[in-house]
């Protein structure tokens, strides 16, 4: 699945070719995604303003006081092409601009969303009204985080992926992190002290910084909206690597699933 860093990548990608841009074509060739589709053709003739991304939705808002929401699902990518390259056969949306941009979201498993919602019930929408902080926000501090643990017995990793406690923070980076915090992704949240607090969130930030820096990671089906693949696969210390030598140790590489994504770390350096 597309995480923070393949959502910001592809915010980065097309926000320049969009923002202040009249949609002249909106075509809808999916009925239904994760859910239905139609209401979205809406927008159609409509102008994108303030494109930004919240949690791994990317959001736009338009001139009639909507907002279009789009989340890449399991497998999705959105991709900018020419209006006259043949369709594939999961380019389900179609977003072509006045001036003759086009954007295609191409998402074989049809987990993706494409929503519009109108702007002055955002906050309370059921897909964002319980997000926590955004990681790379100044919200996100160890102090939060501390905070935001107290009492809660679920492995630190299942803990940071939960998007109630901070926004955003999928699998592959939770692992990265852990390993660069040297924090055991078994510990209990709340064993947590504010001083593994502080260095998680640091290297939370700087996880997430270098993977947006790198275009993300190109596990499957991910592209970047140029077309081109992210490359930050090529830097993981350990997901991925079960059994494999610990970059740092040599020790080893475990993994075991937790909140039914697979972890990986090592029982040497993460304690």
């Amino acid at each position: 699945m597309p995480e923070l860093p393949e959502v910001e990548t592809t915010l980065r990608g097309i926000a320049p070719h969009f923002e202040g841009q009249t949609l002249a074509l909106v075509q809808v060739r999916a009925p239904m995604l994760r859910q239905p589709t139609p209401q979205a053709a809406l927008i159609q003739g409509r102008t994108l303003s303030n494109l930004r991304r919240r949690n791994k939705y990317i959001l736009a808002d338009t001139n009639d006081a909507h907002t279009l929401l789009l989340h890449l699902g399991m497998s999705g990518r959105i991709v900018l092409t020419p209006p006259t390259a043949p369709l594939l056969k999961h380019d389900h949306i179609i977003l072509r601009t006045a001036n003759g941009v086009e954007a295609r979201l191409n998402d074989p498993r049809r987990f993706g969303l494409f929503l519009r919602i109108p702007t002055a019930q955002l906050a309370t929408h059921p897909l964002l009204a319980a997000i926590g902080p955004e990681p790379l926000s100044p919200a996100f501090t160890g102090a939060y985080l501390h905070k935001a643990l107290r009492g809660k017995s679920v492995a630190i990793k299942a803990a940071i992926m939960d998007g109630r406690v901070v926004a955003g923070v999928g699998n592959i980076y939770a692992s990265e992190s852990l390993f660069r915090a040297g924090i055991s992704p078994l510990a209990a949240a709340a064993s947590l002290s504010r001083r593994r607090c502080d260095a998680l969130v640091f290297h939370i930030i700087a996880t997430l910084t270098e993977a947006i820096a790198a275009g993300g990671s190109s596990l499957r089906d991910f592209t970047q909206a140029s077309g081109e693949l992210g490359y930050f696969q090529h830097s993981f210390r350990v997901y991925g690597r079960a059994g494999q030598p610990c970059p740092s140790c040599a020790t080893p590489l475990k993994s075991k699933v937790i909140s039914q994504r697979n972890t990986f770390w090592c029982p040497a350096c993460q304690r």
